[in-house]
């Protein structure tokens, strides 16, 4: 199940994003409605399109949250942790690991973005950056309220007013709404996060232990 569910999301989340990324130039929109744009822009990769961590250490930061993240999950299966906890580990994994793709391969295998281009995709290894560097592809945009402050108002009277206004794609929701039901659903299971992991810890030292009696007893 937890397969399936990351695999769904990546697939829907790379589509979405491969889409975007050949048919519009950065900064180009259209509206769905008049609270919900198509709206591409690129980042170096944190969710909702902030940008002010060095791209390679956000890079790197991820992969390692990733394994982090997988390995507690098999652990946590293995446990008989609740199906809905799953659930939203496998949410919040699929929408890391949809972003560190674009990092790691869009980089290499698609021209610039820019305002006037629009992307193609080129043999590996001859695109816009090296492994790792690439962009993260955002284009959902849902700016709720879209207003101008009343004049009265102090300090801001008069100025435009936008609720609602990052851009952010398919992973970043998955992993907005991974982290959101848990918090939500199930502080009962974070509340044994230090059991399964020394208990997954604890099979591990006890399996070394295991080796080394074998060897000492052959």
């Amino acid at each position: 199940m937890a397969i399936a569910i990351i695999l769904v999301v990546l697939i829907i989340d790379q589509i979405i994003k491969i889409e975007v990324k050949t048919t519009m130039t950065i900064g180009e929109s259209y509206k769905v409605t008049n609270w919900f744009y198509i709206y591409f822009i690129e980042n170096k990769g944190m969710a909702w399109g902030m940008t002010f961590i060095n791209k390679m250490f956000l890079s790197l930061l991820r992969l390692f949250a990733i394994v982090v993240i997988g390995w507690y999950m098999v652990h946590a299966i293995r446990d008989h942790c609740r199906t809905r906890y799953i659930v939203f580990l496998s949410l919040i994994l699929a929408g890391a690991m949809g972003n560190i793709i674009d990092s790691m391969f869009y980089g290499l295998c698609f021209t610039p973005s820019t305002p006037w281009n629009i992307s193609e995709s080129v043999p590996m290894g001859q695109g816009y950056a090296g492994f790792l560097m690439g962009k993260v592809v955002d284009m959902f945009y849902f700016p709720i309220i879209n207003t101008d402050w009343p004049t009265w108002v102090p300090i801001v009277g008069g100025e435009h007013f936008v609720f609602f206004s990052p851009i952010f794609n398919f992973a970043d929701a998955s992993v907005t709404t991974g982290v959101i039901c848990l918090l939500l659903f199930c502080s009962k299971d974070l509340s044994t996060i230090g059991n399964t992991v020394n208990k997954a810890l604890g099979r591990k030292a006890d399996s070394h232990k295991d080796n080394k009696d074998q060897q000492d007893n052959q």
